[in-house]
């Protein structure tokens, strides 16, 4: 398989620098600061109308973790269609049990609705929240998942190495395998060549700066010193520089 990049991407701007960056696939959210929401319907139909971006849309109604009710799961579903319907060419989704285990019903639904659509049905890093992630593997694979975003449960994807370069060893002709979690253009060969994957997600991240963001006695900072007026984006050159080192 020819190696690729996926970049993450929080807005419209951010897919164009992915673009013009030279990454073929997007994973669209909004509110990457809480780890990615369902983004807007406008923001993917300009994406699909201005790109040739492969892009795949976060089903995600809320932050924190991924063990939803009945009607979070209906609106997650009812988002995705809509997005499939709006020119989505997959959806990332995840859905847990309590035990930390993963929700069987509500990922065959999920599936089932992405592949009638004959789009790419991936889940996302809930599967690093998971008690035992070769089970887990073995559940999605059965369920009819594309692919799974792993950081191979450790909060960065290269500390997780040993786990990713297992599950591509044991599952990678049956489901695919993309690690992400800082991963960058420093270390990105190097996870390719050790674990056997061919693809990898990285928010390649920068900072722009609002000075509206806060004052001396109201803030809506979300980050810490010395970014407290910035918000992260998507850096062209980075994706350019990590396309490079993939595509060599």
């Amino acid at each position: 398989m020819k190696r690729m990049i996926e970049v993450c991407c929080g807005s419209y701007a951010d897919c164009i620098a992915a673009w013009n960056g030279g990454a073929k696939r997007v994973e669209l959210n909004s509110a990457l600061s809480v780890g990615g929401l369902t983004p807007t319907l406008a923001t993917l139909q300009r994406v699909k109308q201005d790109t040739d971006l492969k892009v795949i849309c976060m089903s995600r109604p809320r932050a924190a973790g991924f063990c939803y009710d009945t009607d979070d799961v209906e609106t997650m579903l009812w988002d995705a269609k809509l997005m499939l319907e709006n020119g989505a060419d997959g959806i990332a989704f995840g859905f847990l049990n309590r035990d930390r285990t993963v929700c069987k019903e509500a990922t065959e639904k999920m599936v089932e609705l992405v592949h009638s659509y004959g789009k790419e049905a991936v889940f996302h890093r809930a599967f690093d929240m998971l008690n035992d992630p070769f089970v887990g593997c073995e559940t999605l694979i059965a369920l009819g998942v594309d692919r799974i975003l792993t950081s191979g449960q450790q909060a960065k994807a290269m500390d997780g190495m040993r786990l990713i370069k297992t599950l591509q060893e044991n599952y990678g002709t049956q489901i695919q395998i993309l690690p992400g979690s800082g991963m960058n253009a420093a270390n990105a060969k190097e996870m390719m060549d050790t674990t056997g994957v061919y693809q990898v997600h990285s928010s390649c991240k920068n900072y722009a700066t609002d000075n509206t963001t806060s004052s001396s006695s109201v803030t809506f900072a979300y980050l810490s010193d010395p970014h407290t007026n910035d918000y992260d984006v998507v850096d062209e050159e980075l994706v350019r520089k990590l396309v490079e080192v993939v595509e060599e």
